[in-house]
């Protein structure tokens, strides 16, 4: 099994899948919405059009936190674990806002998830940045100590 607690760029992946389609449902829901309370064809369509562009602008930003958090892990560069932190820390941001405005029960429900993802990759961006470059280790683990043996080794 993959032990996700040391993956940012497996974690922010599956982030990415998941806000996408979320907010893809969102979109169509809100679609529907529209399209049945339009008085004209044109806001049904112009109302299409805003939420397919939103749904680019979320696939692209949350693509380019993938990539860049697959290149933090791979690397195991601080810098890069720091902007990893910080882009996240946006998302955190932003979906804890849209949390308290939200518009509709799939709203709060994408909002939080969102929130979720967000906390979690700032913990394991932070402990990608706390090995400095090195392998990450739990820090509630003790070293073993070895049985002693009958003798002595010199």
């Amino acid at each position: 099994m993959i032990k996700l607690r040391y993956e940012t760029g497996v974690v922010t992946l599956v982030q990415f899948l998941v806000i996408v389609l979320l907010n893809f449902i969102g979109a169509i829901v809100s679609s529907i919405g529209t399209c049945y309370d339009a008085t004209t064809t044109y806001d049904c369509v112009s109302g299409i059009g805003i939420d397919v562009l939103y749904v680019i602008l979320i696939a692209a930003w949350f693509g380019f936190v993938t990539v860049l958090a697959y290149a933090a892990q791979d690397r195991r560069e601080r810098r890069l674990a720091w902007l990893v932190m910080a882009s996240e820390g946006m998302i955190l941001l932003v979906s804890l806002f849209n949390a308290r405005h939200y518009p509709n029960i799939l709203g709060l429900v994408t909002s939080l998830v969102d929130a979720s993802f967000a906390a979690f990759v700032i913990y394991l961006a932070f402990r990608l940045s706390r090995a400095k470059g090195g392998r990450i280790t739990a820090s509630y683990a003790r070293t073993r100590r070895r049985p002693a043996s009958g003798k002595a080794k010199n």
